[in-house]
């Protein structure tokens, strides 16, 4: 879409500050080139264009808007400070705006050539009462168009107020525009709802093949198909159709027919299969039993161990605590064989059963012939019989398990009490010896990380001193600097007591050099060795008068030693002499 501008760079200002993307027919987004004066397609290569839309302006920054110059007009922007135009409700839609405050000198000519920069104007209908209204071609045109709401227009150089006016840019509701809008949204319906057909018939499962019409061929092929095993299925299905269709008559009743034996062919076939299948399901029911008997056999090995090991002369080797686990292993290996032994049983009658049933099933006149005669009577009564004492023997055997578990428990009641109570005790005191153990442990490592961190600060403090010492053993320092490091030694040390191998070095050869000097500095006369090492003596116990004076040699520039006094009264005095290097400098 190609759009003449006659100030490009005042419309490529107006499109940026308007923050509205334009979108093409096809959807796909739209940029405005002032150097073109074009609106083009977006190419996505461009250095500096991206398809994420652009973040929205905050409302509370002004928009800048521009003079617009045309041919027969010019277009001066309104106050920044003054709010911006209203406008009413968007209609959906909208393609046409109404133009209001026009001068009264404006012609439809220069509403156009105004207007037209917005994009293609479709029609104008122009009223005597200085408003229009403009339809455009696109709805994004529009927006472009409400840009210039506000706007003073001035025809020419006239300064006559038949020649300018401010315009006022509005939506209008059209009927044209609405029914544009109706015809896309049910084109738009229409898209969707075959879009959502092609899915369901994608999703659709795909219908059975056709089955063909009779004739002759296609019967001999079904006949030849009827008598393979792979494609039996098949063939029944389409003879079953046509026998449903009602294809037999005279004249194709014997092809029927022998199809029809063909598939009765098969029923041999098949009853072959099925006794093939249950030979085999029988050989899997009897190797599953005779896994369960072997099983079976393994947890009355384990039970014949576990009563072995509670017997009198090897129960009383074990301990407490070994006694109830063989007690408790040899209750759950119990219940295991039992209810092992109770699925065997149930697989037995359901085999006398199943045997029962195929008896009746195979010979019903044996049957008969049974209960008419007193053989089969005694023959269900020893069955029955049988069956009693069976289940007599079961419940025998459970009731002596069951008097064994009594016994036992009897002769290890007492005994079992007593070590319940021993070891809730043990468990008391091993719960509490874990939380001391855990306690102790958070503190060791609170410790571990405390020497960690002294041993850190004790590495740097060392590294600091040596640096100062090869500094003051290669230089000679001036006052201030002495002061200063002293201070700083000074709460190095109050911060870091607590390293007492190292402030000794510490005292001895930075804090002494700084009290010393504080001291002599406050003594403009001096002051003898015997009443400074008075002084410093109250801070440091350890230090001696030799070491501070061996202190004060080492440091000529900073200390100087002269005489005062006759005769008798000769006496040593130390001064401060630090500023007198930083006088000469």
């Amino acid at each position: 879409i190609t759009v003449p501008v006659a100030d490009p760079s005042a419309w490529a200002t107006a499109m940026n500050n308007l923050g509205i993307v334009p979108m093409g027919l096809t959807g796909q987004q739209l940029s405005f080139d002032p150097n073109l004066g074009i609106i083009t397609p977006i190419n996505p290569m461009m250095a500096g264009i991206s398809l994420v839309p652009p973040h929205p302006v905050a409302a509370e920054l002004p928009v800048i808007k521009e003079i617009i110059h045309c041919k027969s007009c010019t277009l001066f922007p309104q106050n920044p400070n003054l709010p911006p135009p209203s406008t009413r409700e968007r209609p959906p839609g909208c393609k046409t705006v109404f133009v209001g405050g026009l001068p009264e000198n404006a012609t439809e000519e220069i509403i156009k050539e105004v207007f037209d920069q917005c994009g293609e104007i479709v029609a104008i209908r122009k009223s005597k009462k200085n408003f229009c209204h403009i339809r455009f071609s696109e709805e994004f045109m529009v927006d472009k168009a409400l840009y210039l709401s506000g706007y003073r227009m001035r025809i020419g150089s006239s300064t006559d107020k038949k020649d300018s006016g401010r315009i006022h840019v509005d939506f209008a509701q059209a009927r044209d525009d609405l029914y544009e809008w109706e015809c896309k949204q049910r084109l738009l319906a229409r898209e969707e709802r075959h879009r959502r057909k092609i899915q369901e018939d994608r999703l659709r499962p795909p219908s059975p093949p056709p089955i063909m019409h009779y004739s002759e061929h296609e019967a001999a092929l079904l006949a030849e198909k009827l008598k393979e095993d792979n494609k039996f299925s098949e063939a029944t299905a389409v003879l079953f159709t046509w026998i449903d269709r009602g294809e037999v008559n005279r004249r194709s009743a014997n092809h029927f027919y022998s199809m029809i034996q063909s598939a009765n062919s098969h029923v041999r076939r098949l009853m072959n299969e099925k006794a093939q299948h249950e030979e085999e399901m029988e050989l899997a029911k009897e190797h599953f039993k005779n896994s369960l008997l072997a099983i079976l056999t393994q947890f009355e090995q384990i039970t014949a161990v576990f009563t072995a090991a509670t017997r009198q002369k090897a129960w009383d080797h074990f301990s407490k605590a070994q006694r109830k686990n063989i007690d408790i292993w040899r209750k759950q290996c119990e219940e295991l064989r039992n209810a092992q032994n109770e699925e065997i049983m149930g697989i037995r009658r359901e085999e006398e059963m199943e045997m029962s049933d195929e008896d009746l099933e195979e010979n019903p006149c044996k049957k008969m012939r049974m209960e008419d005669t007193v053989l089969s009577a005694q023959t269900c009564a020893l069955r029955e019989e049988n069956d009693s004492l069976r289940w007599q023997l079961d419940a025998y055997r459970n009731e002596v398990e069951l008097l064994k578990k009594e016994q036992g428990k009897m002769y290890r009641t007492e005994e079992d009490h007593t070590q319940e109570q021993q070891l809730h005790f043990l468990q008391q005191t091993m719960q509490n010896m874990q939380q001391q153990l855990l306690r102790l442990q958070e503190e060791l490592k609170g410790k571990e990380l405390e020497l960690e961190q002294a041993r850190d600060e004790q590495h740097y403090l060392e590294g600091e001193v040596l640096s100062l010492r090869e500094k003051v053993g290669q230089t000679s320092w001036s006052y201030c600097q002495i002061i200063c490091i002293s201070i700083c030694i000074i709460v190095l040390f109050e911060v870091r007591g607590n390293i007492c191998s190292f402030t000794s070095l510490l005292c001895c050869l930075y804090l002494h050099t700084g009290i010393i000097s504080t001291f002599l500095h406050v003594h403009p006369f001096g002051a003898n060795i015997e009443y400074l090492w008075s002084y410093i003596q109250r801070l440091d116990t350890k230090i001696s008068a030799s070491e501070l004076e061996r202190l004060m040699v080492r440091l000529p520039n900073m200390f100087k030693q002269e005489f005062s006094g006759v005769g008798a009264t000769l006496e040593k005095r130390w001064k401060f002499c630090g500023f007198e290097a930083l006088k000469t400098v």
